[in-house]
């Protein structure tokens, strides 16, 4: 980052909607934010240290708290790949799609990539600094994502496992991006929803 303010480049990171924890409010204020885990605990102390830095940055510097991002090329991710990506494969497999046991309960901002660069790339050509939340702002089930994967492939029954005893202190079960400031950008594109986003990714992952 240094570097870049230092020759007045734009600096782009990526932070994370893990910077805020168990709330139910998702926005981009010290109030509402408590990570879960490491993970988010290094995005929420960079995000800290940038805000410091922000008043006397002569180029933008930008953090993109990203929410549940899936769509293309995301298989070099393997275990973190998105939940479409992994249902798709057990499809493909001749398994049925799982989800884990209380999932229909589980709602998360899924986002779909496409629309991730596309805000990048606007705030970008605009010249915008700050923390921002980057989501769909609105909250869907797994249960909808394993639902559009079925649909697009014509089959499959939805299984459901149990939940890892090691997550369940550390698992976010609801994220809703905050746009409020985002918007405040004059950023005004709409979001693809679940069923768009993985209709979509679902015919790029299985193009001939």
């Amino acid at each position: 980052m240094h570097y870049c303010l230092d020759r007045e480049i734009p600096f782009f990171y990526a932070s994370s909607a893990a910077t805020y924890g168990d709330t139910k409010v998702f926005r981009e204020e010290r109030e509402f934010e408590g990570p879960l885990n490491v993970y988010g605990y290094s995005k929420f102390l960079f995000d800290q240290y940038v805000r410091n830095i922000l008043p006397e940055a002569k180029s933008p510097v930008c953090g993109f708290r990203y929410f549940n991002v899936y769509g293309p090329r995301e298989n070099h991710k393997g275990s973190m790949a998105s939940v479409a990506f992994h249902l798709n494969n057990q499809i493909l497999k001749g398994e049925n799609p799982k989800l884990f046991a209380g999932s229909e309960g589980f709602r998360r901002d899924f986002v779909y990539v496409g629309d991730v660069a596309a805000v990048n790339i606007w705030c970008w050509q605009n010249g915008i600094s700050g923390i921002y939340n980057l989501g769909t702002g609105n909250a869907e089930s797994f249960r909808a994502v394993a639902d559009a994967v079925v649909k697009f492939h014509g089959k499959g029954e939805i299984e459901t496992i149990p939940f890892p005893e090691h997550l369940k202190s550390r698992y976010q079960e609801y994220t809703q991006a905050d746009l409020t400031k985002l918007r405040s950008t004059g950023y005004d594109k709409p979001f693809k929803t679940v069923a768009e986003g993985v209709a979509e990714y679902m015919a790029w992952l299985n193009r001939k």
